[in-house]
């Protein structure tokens, strides 16, 4: 076994270098910096059946607790030199993949996102291998196939003992298995005679698991969320709650039987840029009512509106908002460090005042989801930063001002609205700032999701 139990947070949904659209700086150290600044204990590697990135991995990596990984001591040293000591914690990578399928089925072109999880570079060549068939695997990370979804389930199943798929981000409109361009009205539907080998579900940055538990059909999986980082800095804006040892084997057990799962974090649903319906090159975004009022077209223009997560979630949903199954977890909220920075100071959250700002309370206090959710606000306060530590108090009061995203534009979520937070001498908050600027926006916002 890997040990004792412990609470941790982990990103199971990660991309490298080689896949499109994202950071060139998405390599194993600079991951394993970041993933340790955040205070996440286990990451995905991503794309390992990208060949350059899979030959990368197994320089890299060398093996820990059963199906986990750490990286080489030499390249460790040189990750952990440049951090400072509250940020030191211990990291262990999983091999992920992230693969979108390209059929046809029940007369609708499918494209579908799936993470692909297994425990051992065995396992990983042997599914690389077993997809090969189906599409060039070097042209990008996120492969793109031509197979069917219960296709992939079933080479995953048979790569290696304890591999296992979860559906990505599966309210996405254009690559969720629930999205409303080409996905299915159940899981089931989805992955056919062999859907009950997937026991878990991504939410998306677009979702929440409060959303989710509207549908009774999806009460029998475990919730997780994942940043689907494109870049490091980036990791952590989703995670999910474990309370296991170290052991890929007791990740997947607490998400077949909830052992040992305690929930998720996500970012406010709004933030996410497929939140509410629209039409972007209009400036429209509606409601799902509007929606419907309008029937399903853009009031501008007269093109299909792009039909957001929250209306799809109703759509499916046989419950009200409220409902909570007992398979349920926590389900945590945050807003981005950078971004409680960045109110705060009134710059936008990639400035190097934000990044001094960051570098100082992470230095000081630890790394970032423990800070958002676990510190204190009074050591928050007894370190010099009655603002922050203000910040924090609203957002786990979920006391927070919210501009929803729609049809890839995304949203904002604001601490202080436009007044700013007040000083600790009581005057009035600072001016020259607005709660919807630049400054609420998620870092690395070119990002697909």
């Amino acid at each position: 076994m890997g040990g004792p139990s412990m609470r941790y947070y982990a990103d199971l949904h990660v991309h490298s270098r080689y896949s499109r659209a994202c950071s060139r700086n998405s390599d194993l150290p600079r991951l394993a910096w970041w993933a340790r600044r955040k205070g996440i204990t286990v990451l995905g590697t991503g794309d390992f059946t990208h060949p350059k990135w899979a030959r990368q991995l197994r320089e890299a990596l060398v093996p820990a607790e059963p199906g986990l990984f750490r990286l080489r001591d030499e390249i460790d040293r040189e990750v952990l030199r440049t951090l400072p000591p509250t940020c030191r914690g211990p990291l262990r990578f999983t091999l992920q993949v992230e693969v979108s399928t390209t059929y046809a089925r029940g007369g609708r072109g499918r494209r579908i996102h799936h993470l692909c999880h297994v425990p051992d570079f065995d396992a990983a060549g042997e599914l690389t291998r077993r997809l090969s068939r189906f599409g060039d695997l070097a042209s990008d990370g996120r492969p793109a196939l031509a197979m069917d979804a219960r296709d992939l389930l079933e080479a995953t199943l048979s790569a290696g003992e304890g591999s296992y798929l979860v559906p990505a981000h599966a309210w996405t409109p254009w690559f969720g298995v629930l999205g409303s361009k080409s996905g299915f009205d159940g899981v089931a539907e989805c992955y056919g005679d062999l859907a009950d080998h997937v026991f878990a579900l991504e939410t998306g940055l677009s979702s929440d698991p409060e959303m989710n538990w509207r549908v009774s059909s999806l009460d029998r999986f475990r919730l997780v969320s994942h940043s689907d980082a494109h870049s490091p800095p980036i990791l952590g804006r989703n995670a999910t709650v474990f309370d296991t040892e170290l052991d890929y084997f007791a990740i997947r057990r607490a998400l077949m039987t909830g052992e040992g799962y305690a929930g998720t974090v996500d970012l406010y649903p709004e933030e996410g840029k497929y939140h509410l319906d629209g039409h972007r090159g209009c400036g429209v975004r509606l409601e799902p009512a509007e929606t419907r009022a309008h029937q399903g077209k853009c009031p501008v223009c007269g093109r299909r509106l792009t039909v957001g997560v929250l209306h799809r979630v109703e759509e499916l949903a046989d419950h009200p908002a409220g409902r909570r199954p007992s398979t349920a977890g926590e389900a945590l909220k945050i807003v981005p460090l950078p971004e409680i920075a960045a109110e705060v100071l009134g710059v936008g959250p990639k400035t190097k005042t934000v990044e001094r700002a960051v570098d100082a309370l992470t230095a000081a206090l630890g790394p970032e989801l423990p800070l958002l959710l676990d510190v204190p606000p009074r050591q928050v306060r007894e370190a010099g930063e009655p603002e922050t530590a203000e910040a924090i108090e609203r957002l786990r009061a979920h006391r927070v001002r919210r501009d929803p995203g729609y049809d890839g534009v995304f949203g904002t979520v604001s601490l202080f609205g436009d007044g700013g937070p007040a000083p600790a001498d009581g005057r009035a908050g600072r001016s020259g700032r607005s709660g919807r600027t630049a400054a609420s926006r998620i870092p690395g916002q070119q990002e697909f999701q």
